[in-house]
């Protein structure tokens, strides 16, 4: 990243901002007063061992798991819930007044999230549609989009993840690393401010996952805001503006990815990264 762009994303205003997030599985703390800035147009990509709670963090991001305690803006705007008192339906930024906090309905929710791309382990298309159709879906029931331009839209876009001829198939005539091709696409499609990507490759056989971080890579540089959870260290090397490790629900240790991995200060960061490199 150059210096330039380096000011300007200190500059810029947060694109996601996870403030003491505290989230409890039963007895089981998952996340442990989490704090995290993400600007405009950085690549923030998520290490740390399994169970750490790098999943359960993007899954809050999204509201798809309600935090304890905290909160979460995306754009400036909360994520799930409202200011009590606050007439405005979508939320307020978090810096505007205090107050007690009010859960959102499921159909503002969902609104929310169609402006948060999320793309998964396990791909989650639809079997019974084709790729187009998968693509072309969520444009169409969230009715920014006519079906044709949906499907205008979705031929753009899986002619820049290389399935352009892939249109018709549905998504067992497909590889792994196609399927999660179409899922990039798919969470394209609705023109997020944000993607999330949670260890978008692990599914995938080992000769499959260059193809998904090329497409992952192209969008890295296309200015899209990335927070990706992955085990590739050195593709995290390679794109992040930023690496965060967390473990046990706690972020460790963060920075540029030649300060984290290169010379990591925290003990369990060197140990981690020991048994991974």
């Amino acid at each position: 990243m150059s210096t330039d762009t380096a000011g300007t994303l200190a500059a810029s205003p947060a694109a996601v901002e996870v403030h003491d997030v505290h989230k409890w599985y039963g007895t089981h703390r998952v996340l442990d007063g989490i704090d995290l800035i993400v600007r405009p147009g950085e690549v923030t990509v998520i290490l740390g061992p399994s169970g750490s709670g790098k999943s359960t963090l993007l899954r809050v991001i999204n509201h798809l798991e309600k935090p304890e305690g905290g909160y979460v803006s995306v754009n400036g705007e909360l994520i799930g819930v409202r200011r009590q008192g606050d007439r405005r339906k979508m939320g307020v930024s978090p810096t505007e007044g205090r107050g007690r906090l009010k859960e959102l309905s499921e159909r503002a929710i969902l609104a929310q999230r169609s402006r948060i791309g999320f793309v998964f382990q396990n791909f989650n298309l639809f079997p019974h549609l084709t790729v187009l159709d998968n693509v072309a879906a969520a444009p169409v029931a969230t009715g920014k989009l006519s079906k044709p331009e949906a499907q205008e839209l979705a031929r753009e876009l899986l002619g820049r993840v290389g399935l352009a001829a892939k249109t018709g198939a549905y998504p067992r005539q497909l590889s792994g690393g196609q399927q999660q091709r179409v899922a990039i696409a798919r969470a394209l499609a609705l023109r997020p401010g944000v993607i999330l990507f949670d260890e978008p490759t692990s599914a995938l056989d080992p000769e499959l996952v260059g193809e998904v971080l090329a497409v992952i890579r192209d969008l890295a540089t296309s200015g899209t805001t990335l927070v990706i959870v992955t085990h590739e260290i050195g593709f995290a090397r390679e794109i992040a503006d930023r690496v965060v490790f967390i473990d046990g629900g706690k972020i460790v240790e963060q920075g540029p990815p030649a300060e984290v991995l290169d010379h990591p200060q925290h003990e369990r960061t060197r140990d981690f990264l020991s048994k991974v490199l």
